[in-house]
């Protein structure tokens, strides 16, 4: 059966992880184009106050407080959406969570709560989501990451986790193809996004924690989720800056080691000391808040994903990335 893709005006939308950071975002986006939008967190405060803001300005949400590590409260978010808006067409898996601190000194409790939420949410997402969009097509949305293609000291079992969730999508869409499924499968890699991110993280280190630059807009994820659910992709980078590690990871990995082994832990830091101590791996981070705070890396917004989006401009890309490679390759060797 052949992938097709309603209008985002058209569509009843479930998004995990929508009580704050990108998942917020995206939930504004969605109904600002008219989608109906099932929320879904563990900060049952915070949905109720997403859903109001989204029904004052004239929209349609509903909300169940779920923890996507476990199956059941997954299945939970699948039978509200079919209670209240008789099915879902696109399933946004954001939710997510990190750990800043050196993989030898983490929890073997702080990791394995990390993998329930950011891998374990995923599948558990991916195959309730999937079983549903077989019968009435549809759109499966995984937000991976950079770091799904590099890793990144401090935050090893975050970087292990997304590597995970890339392959096990990647694997899902081929069985999904090979089927014949009407089920567009994406995976979103943003690079660092100015959410409540390292304000949530669990903190081993003792300072401040923060994002590597460059630091995108948490709405330029949004756009590309909604692109997404309406346009067949298998991928979207969201930052350029993204795109350009990967692919010089690709074909320079002993270079990337090197630059990420001089400088990418200092890039996550802040010289401050911690006194926040806040824990948004074991229980919910402070909800209602897309943008979180980092005075020293200003949010900027991306050309490159939207140029990625439009066929030509793909093109174009591919090309001046190749030859870009060609030259670095040839340097190499002369």
């Amino acid at each position: 059966m052949a992938i097709q893709l309603k209008p985002v005006s058209r569509q009843t939308v479930v998004i995990t992880g929508a009580s704050s950071g990108i998942g917020l975002a995206t939930a504004h986006a969605f109904a600002a184009q008219g989608a109906k939008v099932m929320l879904a967190a563990r900060d049952d405060r915070a949905l109720e106050e997403v859903a109001h803001q989204i029904k004052a300005k004239g929209g349609q949400a509903a909300w169940v407080a779920a923890d996507v590590g476990k199956r059941e409260d997954v299945q939970r978010i699948a039978d509200k959406a079919i209670e209240h808006f008789g099915g879902f067409d696109t399933w946004v898996n954001d939710a997510g969570a990190s750990i800043y601190g050196q993989l030898e000194e983490v929890s073997d409790a702080d990791n394995h709560r990390l993998f329930d939420t950011n891998f374990w949410g995923v599948v558990y997402g991916s195959q309730i989501a999937v079983r549903h969009l077989k019968q009435r097509g549809g759109a499966l949305i995984n937000l991976g990451s950079v770091a799904s293609d590099v890793s990144l000291p401090l935050q090893g079992m975050y970087s292990a986790s997304k590597h995970a969730i890339k392959g096990y999508t990647d694997a899902l869409r081929l069985e999904l193809e090979q089927e014949g499924a009407p089920v567009s499968v994406t995976l979103i890699k943003p690079h660092s996004v100015a959410t409540p991110f390292a304000q949530h993280a669990k903190n081993y280190t003792g300072r401040e924690q923060t994002l590597p630059p460059p630091v995108y807009r948490p709405e330029d994820v949004a756009a590309a989720i909604v692109h997404a659910a309406a346009h067949q992709e298998r991928d979207i980078y969201v930052g350029g800056a993204g795109k350009v590690m990967s692919s010089f990871n690709q074909n320079f990995p002993s270079s990337v080691d090197w630059i990420s082994r001089r400088t990418m832990a200092e890039m996550q830091q802040r010289k401050k000391i911690d006194t926040t101590r806040e824990d948004g791996l074991n229980q919910p981070g402070e909800g209602g808040h897309i943008e979180g705070a980092y005075p020293d890396r200003h949010p900027r917004h991306t050309r490159y994903t939207p140029m990625s989006l439009h066929p030509v401009m793909t093109g174009m890309l591919a090309a001046a990335a190749g030859i870009a490679t060609a030259r670095m390759v040839r340097g190499r060797h002369h």
